[in-house]
C-alpha cells in the first residue's frame, strides 16, 4: 500500500489518476484500483483530468474564467519580511473545485440518480443516498485547506449566479460548523470577508470583461449578528446549534459528567437557546447553497442536523425553488460503522498529504525505546504511567528550545481515560517539571469533542476563558505549554504547535474514533515553508500505540526513531548565530555589511510622459470576424498563445470597450507591480489601441475591434510594448547611493530550513552552512580551509542583504549574493557562485561591482570587492587558498 514511486512530492503538481494511492498492493492496481476507492472517486478523477486537459471544454464563461484565474494565473504576494513569493493552491484543492464544477456544469447532476453512473463498486443503490438534493462530499486530510475550497466554491456560485443566464446556483450561503471552536476558526477567515481579498479568489476588475471586485456585494452574518438581508448576496456563518431547536436540558458546569458542558453533545439535539430560527432566514431568500464544514457529523439521516437541511430544501421547494447545492468537507467522511459517505466525489487521503509534507509526519518510538517503558503496578495513575509521561516530557523538551529560537512554542498533548485522572496528571506535571508550573491547560471530556455553547452568566465566562486559551495555545505569550484532556478535540481546533502526543487511554472500534482523528490536531503544520518536513512524536501505552498504528491501513508509513535521553531532537533544522559555542569568538568572526540607499527606483510621476505614438511597434492588421465571432471574446495566454477562456456575448450586447481597456491596464500594472497611476495608464492604453495599435485609427465601440483585441498578436503588442516603455520611462538610476545602515551577521535571528545536508563551520558565526546547491557547500568547505581569511558567512534570506538591479526584461528585481568573506578588518569580499549562467547573471555582477564602488566611495574603513566564481573554472583550477581564488576569479 505504499505511495506510487512516481507520485509527485510537490502538493502543487497535478497528480495523474494512475499514480494516486489506493488501499492495496501495487500488484492489484490494474484489477482493484476502482473497487478500493470511495465508489465515485475513481471514474471522476479520470473524467475531470480529461476535462482539465481539454481546457474545461463546455464550461460556462464564468467558470472558465475563474478556473483560469485561480489555477493558471501567477499570483505574486509578499510575506511578513517583504519578500515576494508565488501563491498557489494545492492540487487537492484544485481537484475538489474542478470536480464540483464538472458535476454541476458538464454532467449537470440533479440528484443521486445522476451520481450513480460514476459508481465503480457496482454496489451503490439510490437507497444509500438519504438526500434528494445535490450533495457532494469532499474528503481532504486535516490541514490540507478545506476552508479554501469552501471559499472558492462560494465565489464560483456567487459569480455564476450573477453572470450566467438561468443559473440555478445561489448568492446566499449557509456556512455550517459543528461547534463553537470550528466557528471561531472559520470566523477568522470570513470576518470582514478577509479570505476573499487576501487570497486571490476574486479576479481583478476587467478580467474576462467583468467587474468582479465591484460585483462581489455580499453581506456577512455571524450567529445572532444578523443584519439586513440583501438581494445582492448573504453569507450566514452559523454553529449548527443555531439551525435547529430542541427541548434538551442544557449541560451545566456542575454536572457530574462535564463532557457535554465543555465539549458539547453528539449532534442529535441542540441548545434550546437558539436565538435564530433558520427558517425565518429561508423565508427571506429564494436561493441557497449550504457549505458544511467538518461534515462527518451528518452520518445519519435521523439526526437533527440532517433533518434541518432537509427542512430548508422543503421550504425552498414550497416557494418554487430548491436547495442549489450542498458541499460537505471533512477529513473522515465515514459512518459509525466505518463505511465511507457514498456522496464522496473527491479524495485527498492522509497518506498523500503526509508524503507531500502538507501535514506533519507521525513518528513513533522504535522497539528499543518502547522496551524501556514499564507500566508500573500502582493504583496511582501517574505512578502507573510515569515512564510514558516522562518520555513525552523529554520529547517535548528536546524540541521546545529549538522551536523557541524561531518564535514558536512547542505544545505537549496528553490524553487520559477520565476526568479524575486528567486532574491528577495535570497536578503531577505542574509539580514535577518546573517548565509546567502554571502552564497546564485542562479540558474535561469523556465524549466526542463537540464544543457546547448553551451556558450563561459566570459559567459562560469560564467557558469563554477556556475557549480563548485553547484557541490561542500556539501563541508565545499564551502561558500554557501542555494540554491534558480525556480526548483530544477531534476537529475544528486549529492548533498547529503540538509536537508531542502522549496517549494514556485504550481505544476500540466501538469508540467510533478514528486514529487520524486522535492525531488530527497534532498533524497541522507549524511553519509555512512547503519544503520543510515537520514531525509529531507519538508515545503511549501499548493499547494506545496499537490503535495509532492501525492508521497504517490508510497507507501511512509510520517512522520509528530512538527517543528518550541521549536521542537527537527531531525538530526543524535551525540556523542561528553560534553563540553557545565556547570555541568560537563571535566578535572576531562577525561580519558587518553596509546597506545602501536604493540606487535603482521607479518614479511614478513620469507615467504621464508616456508617448504612445512613438512605440515603434509593428502595426497590427485588423481582421474581419463573423457576427457570431464578434460576440465571442477570446482570451489567450500571452506566453503560450493557448485559449484560456471565452466570453459569449448576448445578441443585444452593447459594446463595452471600457472593461477591455481596463483589463489591459490592470494586467500591465500587476505585471510591473505598479501601486498607482491607473487613471493615467487607462487613458494611455485607450489612446494607443484607438490610434496606434492597428494600421488605421479604429472605433472602440465596434464589436469587430473588440474581437480583434482577443487575438494573441494584439494582446502581446499592447502588454509587452507598454511594459517596456513604462520601464524605460519610470525606472531610473540615481547615479549614486549612500550608506544608510549596517547589517551584522551576529544580529541575525534564528531561522528554519528544510532537513538537508549541511556543513558545521569553524570560520563562520553561523552554526550551520546550508547551500542552495552542492557547489555552494563545496565553496563553504573550501573557505573553511582557507588560512588567509578571518571568516565567512552564507547570505541567507534571513540576513536581509539584497541589492536592487534591473533584469534582462528591464524590471527592478532584488539580487542576493551568495557569500561574504572577511579577509581582514579592512577588506570584505562579496562572493557570487554560479553553475550555469542565465541572462540576468551578467547584469547582477555588473550591479554588484557598482555596489562595491558606491560603498567604497561612501567610506574608507572597509573596502568591499566583488568575486564571481564559476563552477566549471573553479573545478578546472582548484585553488588552494583564497589568494589563488582571487587571482583567477576577481570580477
Amino acid at each position: 500500500m505504499a505511495i506510487h514511486k512516481k507520485f509527485p512530492k510537490s502538493p502543487y503538481e497535478i497528480i495523474k489518476p494512475e499514480l494516486r494511492w489506493f488501499p492495496a498492493d501495487e500488484t492489484l492496481r490494474e484489477k482493484g484500483y476502482d473497487k478500493l476507492l470511495p465508489p465515485l472517486v475513481a471514474k471522476l478523477r479520470k473524467l475531470v483530468e480529461e476535462w482539465r486537459n481539454s481546457g474545461y471544454e463546455g464550461a460556462s464563461a464564468t467558470s472558465k474564467a475563474l478556473l483560469q484565474w485561480w489555477f493558471k494565473t501567477d499570483h505574486p504576494m509578499y510575506n511578513a519580511d517583504g519578500e515576494e513569493y508565488l501563491f498557489q493552491y494545492y492540487f487537492a484543492q484544485r481537484e475538489s473545485v474542478e470536480t464540483i464544477i464538472y458535476l454541476y456544469e458538464i454532467v449537470k447532476i440533479k440528484d443521486k440518480y445522476d451520481l450513480l453512473r460514476f459508481d465503480s463498486s457496482g454496489i451503490l443503490t439510490p437507497g444509500m443516498f438519504a438526500e434528494s438534493w445535490r450533495r457532494f462530499v469532499i474528503k481532504m486530510a486535516t490541514g490540507s485547506g478545506k476552508t479554501k475550497v469552501l471559499s472558492l466554491v462560494l465565489a464560483w456560485s456567487y459569480f455564476h449566479k450573477t453572470y450566467e443566464v438561468d443559473s440555478a446556483l445561489a448568492r446566499n450561503f449557509l456556512v455550517i460548523t459543528p461547534n463553537i471552536i470550528v466557528l471561531d476558526r472559520i470566523r477568522t477567515d470570513f470576518d470582514g470577508l478577509k479570505i476573499f481579498f487576501e487570497d486571490p479568489i476574486i479576479p481583478e476588475n476587467g478580467y474576462a470583461g467583468q467587474n468582479w471586485k465591484d460585483d462581489f456585494q455580499v453581506t456577512l452574518h455571524i450567529q445572532d449578528e444578523i443584519g439586513t438581508i440583501r438581494k445582492t448576496g448573504n453569507i450566514f456563518l452559523s454553529n449548527i446549534h443555531r439551525v435547529y431547536e430542541s427541548s434538551d436540558v442544557n449541560p451545566s458546569f456542575d454536572d457530574e459528567d462535564t463532557a457535554d458542558y465543555f465539549l458539547g453533545k453528539k449532534p442529535v439535539g441542540a441548545t434550546n437557546e437558539s436565538k435564530i430560527d433558520l427558517s425565518e432566514i429561508v423565508r427571506n431568500v429564494d436561493e441557497l447553497v449550504i457549505l458544511n464544514d467538518e461534515a462527518h457529523h451528518i452520518h445519519d439521516e435521523k439526526l437533527a442536523w440532517f433533518k434541518s437541511i432537509e427542512d430548508i430544501n422543503n421550504r425552498l421547494k414550497m416557494k418554487g425553488s430548491e436547495l442549489s447545492l450542498q458541499i460537505d468537507v471533512t477529513a473522515t467522511p465515514r459512518h459509525n460503522n466505518g463505511a465511507i459517505f457514498v456522496q464522496t466525489v473527491s479524495d485527498y487521503p492522509l497518506v498523500e498529504a503526509i508524503h507531500q509534507d502538507v501535514v506533519k509526519h507521525p513518528v513513533l518510538p522504535d522497539s528499543a525505546s518502547r522496551a524501556k517503558l514499564v507500566e508500573k503496578k500502582s493504583s496511582k495513575y501517574t505512578e502507573k504511567y510515569e515512564d510514558y509521561i516522562h518520555l513525552g516530557y523529554l520529547e517535548w523538551k528536546k524540541v521546545f528550545e529549538e522551536h523557541a529560537k524561531l518564535g514558536k512554542k512547542a505544545v505537549l498533548f496528553i490524553m487520559t481515560d477520565d476526568t479524575r485522572n486528567c486532574d491528577e496528571v495535570a497536578a503531577y506535571l505542574g509539580g514535577r517539571y518546573q517548565e509546567f508550573k502554571d502552564a497546564v491547560l485542562i479540558i474535561h471530556t469523556k465524549n466526542n469533542g463537540d464544543i457546547a455553547e448553551s451556558v450563561s452568566g459566570k459559567k459562560k465566562e469560564e467557558l469563554d476563558v477556556l475557549r480563548e486559551a485553547a484557541n490561542k495555545i500556539d501563541r508565545p505569550d499564551n502561558p500554557y505549554k501542555v494540554i491534558v484532556s480525556v480526548l483530544m478535540l477531534k476537529e475544528g481546533w486549529d492548533v498547529r504547535n503540538v509536537t508531542t502526543i502522549v496517549g494514556l487511554r485504550p481505544y476500540s472500534s466501538a469508540s467510533n474514533i478514528l486514529p487520524e482523528q486522535t492525531m488530527g490536531r497534532g498533524l497541522r503544520r507549524m511553519y509555512r515553508d512547503a519544503n520543510l518536513q515537520e514531525m509529531v512524536s507519538v508515545v503511549g501505552t501499548d493499547a494506545f500505540m496499537d490503535f495509532v498504528e492501525s492508521i497504517k491501513n490508510e497507507g501511512v508509513e509510520l517512522e520509528r526513531r530512538k527517543m528518550g535521553e541521549g536521542s537527537t531532537p527531531k525538530a526543524p533544522l535551525v540556523v542561528e548565530v553560534d553563540k553557545e559555542n565556547v570555541k568560537k569568538d563571535i566578535d572576531k568572526l562577525d561580519i558587518q555589511i553596509p546597506v545602501l540607499t536604493a540606487r535603482i527606483y521607479r518614479e511614478y510621476k513620469n507615467l504621464s510622459d508616456l508617448d504612445v505614438s512613438n512605440f515603434g511597434h509593428a502595426k497590427v492588421k485588423v481582421q474581419q470576424f463573423s457576427e457570431e465571432e464578434k460576440r465571442e471574446i477570446v482570451f489567450k495566454d500571452i506566453a503560450t498563445g493557448e485559449i484560456s477562456h471565452k466570453t459569449e456575448l448576448d445578441s443585444d450586447f452593447v459594446a463595452n470597450y471600457q472593461s477591455v481597456v481596463g483589463y489591459f491596464a490592470q494586467v500591465i500594472m500587476k505585471d510591473l507591480r505598479l501601486v498607482g497611476g491607473y487613471d493615467v495608464l487607462y487613458g494611455k492604453v485607450k489612446e494607443f489601441i484607438q490610434n496606434y495599435l492597428f494600421e488605421a485609427v479604429v472605433n472602440l465601440e465596434d464589436l469587430n475591434i473588440l474581437r480583434n483585441l482577443s487575438e494573441l498578436e494584439a494582446t502581446k503588442t499592447i502588454i509587452e510594448n507598454f511594459k517596456k516603455k513604462i520601464n524605460d520611462l519610470t525606472i531610473l538610476d540615481k547615479g549614486e547611493a549612500e550608506i544608510k545602515d549596517y547589517i551584522k551577521i551576529s544580529k541575525c535571528r534564528p531561522f528554519v530550513v528544510k532537513e538537508q545536508g549541511y556543513l558545521v563551520p569553524q570560520k563562520s558565526a553561523f552554526n550551520k552552512i546550508v547551500g542552495d546547491s552542492h557547489f555552494e557547500l563545496e565553496m563553504a568547505a573550501f573557505l573553511e580551509k582557507c588560512e588567509d581569511i578571518i571568516s565567512y558567512a552564507k547570505n541567507y534570506f534571513a540576513v536581509h542583504f539584497k541589492i536592487d538591479y534591473r533584469d534582462a526584461d528591464g524590471e527592478i528585481r532584488d539580487y542576493y549574493p551568495d557569500f561574504f568573506v572577511k579577509v581582514s578588518q579592512k577588506e570584505l569580499y562579496i562572493v557570487e557562485t554560479k553553475g550555469r549562467e542565465d541572462l540576468d547573471d551578467p547584469l547582477k555582477i555588473a550591479r554588484l561591482k557598482q555596489w562595491c564602488d558606491d560603498v567604497n566611495k561612501s567610506q574608507s574603513e572597509v573596502m568591499c570587492h566583488c568575486l564571481y566564481v564559476r563552477q566549471d573554472e573553479y573545478e578546472k583550477y582548484k585553488p588552494r587558498n583564497f589568494s589563488e581564488l582571487l587571482k583567477n576569479f576577481k570580477a
